[in-house]
């Protein structure tokens, strides 16, 4: 619980001179949760206690989420900190990946994993499963779709390929289709000014986005710490020793409080319940969550069968009030007025 995790987050922070924020998104089935831009409010609230300083530590794990929202969380960071620091004890993929590209530093564990950054995109046009969800469009899915055609099919006539085109669209809307493409340019320019901050080489620059964008074959690749440094030439930090226990003791509470390894379950629930989703802490700022509550209800319907009905009560973003860490908070009002001078994204 937060409260144990207060000294902790304290002891981080003396390890690496900075101040530290967690930012957890749970991948928890059935219950999981993605980076979402409902929560850079929040980020501001907890920068504001802080205040401007010389480092911010992001402890993030997160399976990923909306670009956007991704590159405003950077952006925010370092409008607050003159260095931004990434701390990955597990998972940042996807967006998460992008966050920590914007970073001066990535620190990972041994067992943490980063991922590629190619879009998919989810609109009210994208074609939809059986049971209503929306099915997400990635734009190498759409490219290897066309490539088989052209190279392992070998069509070459323009109306024959202009066949597999519309069926495609038979599926796909053709604005969903243009909205995927226009989505991965952004993201590789996107991708490019971030990672002004660790990669100064033009060519090595263009090779890392290429492979988070495409290369790396499928949205599911992982990239251990090793690859991250050695192939891709992130700059890279592996923890201490003393670092590293910090981390897991951070990472196994949380893991415990959002239950990442156990499924949601409604049939093993009677009445009341609920399920924290996210995380963003803070010493100053304290402790929010997002929370899923809601009701089950058991009874049966005419033919004798078992029937479960779930009532969502609320959904959304509660302060953890009970858990005050006490802290009081000085301000640098001469940084403060400096920062405030400038709008401009701070490198």
């Amino acid at each position: 619980m937060y409260k144990q995790r207060v000294e902790l987050y304290r002891a981080l922070e003396n390890e690496f001179n900075s101040k530290i924020i967690a930012y957890i998104t749970s991948d928890r089935p059935n219950m999981g949760a993605q980076i979402a831009s409902d929560v850079i409010d929040f980020f501001i609230d907890h920068l504001d206690k802080i205040g401007p300083c010389e480092r911010i530590s992001l402890f993030l794990y997160t399976r990923g989420g909306d670009t956007s929202a991704a590159r405003n969380i950077v952006n925010l960071l370092r409008m607050y900190g003159d260095e931004l620091q990434v701390i990955v004890p597990h998972k940042a993929h996807s967006s998460g990946t992008i966050i920590a590209l914007g970073a001066n530093e990535i620190v990972m564990t041994k067992q943490a994993t980063l991922g590629p950054i190619d879009p998919s995109l989810n609109t009210d046009l994208n074609p939809r499963v059986i049971d209503g969800r929306i099915f997400p469009v990635s734009v190498e899915a759409v490219k290897g779709y066309l490539e088989f055609a052209k190279d392992e099919l070998e069509i070459k006539d323009a109306n024959a390929l202009a066949s597999v085109f519309e069926k495609l669209t038979d599926f796909v809307h053709p604005l969903v289709l243009g909205e995927v493409y226009r989505s991965k340019a952004q993201i590789q320019m996107m991708a490019s000014k971030l990672l002004q901050n660790q990669v100064k080489d033009e060519e090595q620059l263009k090779r890392i986005i290429a492979f988070l964008c495409s290369e790396s074959g499928s949205h599911d690749y992982t990239i251990n710490r090793r690859e991250a440094k050695s192939e891709l030439g992130l700059n890279i930090i592996n923890p201490s020793p003393q670092q590293y226990e910090i981390i897991k003791e951070i990472y196994d509470d949380i893991n415990e409080e959002l239950m990442f390894n156990s499924p949601f379950q409604l049939g093993e629930i009677n009445g009341a319940y609920a399920v924290r989703r996210c995380l963003l802490e803070s010493i100053e700022g304290g402790s929010d969550y997002f929370s899923t509550e809601g009701t089950v209800e058991r009874g049966k319907i005419a033919d004798g069968k078992l029937a479960i009905r779930n009532q969502i009560n609320f959904e959304g973003w509660r302060h953890d009030f009970s858990l005050s860490s006490n802290v009081k908070i000085v301000k640098d009002v001469n940084k403060e007025i400096e920062y405030e001078r400038s709008d401009e994204y701070q490198t």
